[in-house]
């Protein structure tokens, strides 16, 4: 059974009204998947191995997990 949803998102995104610092603006993005993990040690595990091997940018592209 697989309990645990693995994404990645990112965390900011571009505004360059100038209202916000360095030109990002906090934005929760759309959440894209990575693959299910039936415990939660495999998602964490997924997650790390993906945030080790990604540079997040400057939105902050990070692996996440949630329970399904």
């Amino acid at each position: 059974m697989n309990d645990y949803k693995v994404f990645t998102r990112t965390w900011w995104k571009h505004n360059s009204d100038g209202t916000w610092p360095n030109n990002l603006e906090p934005c929760p993005g759309r959440k894209t998947s990575l693959g299910y993990a039936s415990t939660e040690a495999e998602a964490r595990q997924m997650c790390k191995e993906y945030n080790d091997s990604h540079k997040p940018g400057r939105l902050s592209r990070k692996a996440e997990y949630q329970a399904e």
